[in-house]
């Protein structure tokens, strides 16, 4: 038997046992990669809506055989409120959440958190049905092509947002007790509390993108 398996086997520790200040370490390290990880999501976000906005106003400025947008054709403007409405919301429910966390207000968090999921789940559904309500072919103009384009980004955008926060809420309902027994969620020095925090505060900041997307370019598709 090896020094380290007696010395496990004895209920000694073991030499290859972290130190309180390695572990401390690695949880910062950990809460860094997961809000840099975060950031560079809303960045890739940003870039593929970038290239979606240099499109729009490129293919709009250019006008060929005025073929933009004939007979100022338009999506659906209603749905399109409404897809805006509801994507409003849930950004601002996630918000809330977050905020509720912080305060410690445990059952204020899940409420606005599994609001935040279901009003992006109605945008997400209206988003898809629009799609299939279109008054143009994809590629009957400028405009359409854009258009689809940003419904597909859309629907992709909003259902990550969704899904970081879902997962969020289902593993806070596993890891509540041990949480609470270590002086709740917003509190806890363990390190699953705070990786959990630092999560939550990035999917805070993804469901921020989305709202700042869906009104840039509900003001470019409907309004302009």
């Amino acid at each position: 038997m090896t020094d380290v398996g007696r010395a496990v086997g004895h209920g000694e520790p073991s030499a290859l046992a972290q130190t309180p200040e390695e572990l401390a370490y690695e949880a910062r390290a950990a809460e860094g990669a997961i809000w840099t990880g975060s950031r560079l999501a809303i960045g890739i976000g940003l870039f593929a809506f970038a290239s979606l906005a240099f499109a729009y106003f490129y293919l709009r400025s250019s006008n060929d055989y005025q073929l933009w947008r004939p007979n100022h054709m338009t999506a659906p403007t209603s749905t399109g409120a409404a897809i805006l409405a509801f994507a409003l919301a849930a950004a601002g429910l996630a918000a809330l959440s977050s905020y509720r966390l912080r305060s410690r207000r445990s059952l204020d968090w899940q409420v606005a958190g599994w609001s935040a999921v279901l009003s992006g789940l109605i945008a997400l559904g209206l988003q898809i049905f629009e799609l299939t309500q279109l008054p143009f072919f994809p590629g009957a103009s400028g405009y359409a092509s854009c258009f689809v384009g940003w419904g597909v980004l859309n629907i992709v955008l909003l259902l990550g947002a969704v899904y970081w926060s879902e997962t969020l809420l289902a593993r806070f309902i596993r890891l509540h007790r041990a949480f609470t027994e270590e002086g709740g969620e917003a509190g806890s020095p363990l390190p699953a509390a705070r990786l959990y925090r630092a999560n939550a505060d990035g999917a805070t900041a993804f469901w921020l993108f989305v709202a700042l997307a869906e009104v840039f370019f509900w003001a470019l598709f409907y309004a302009i």
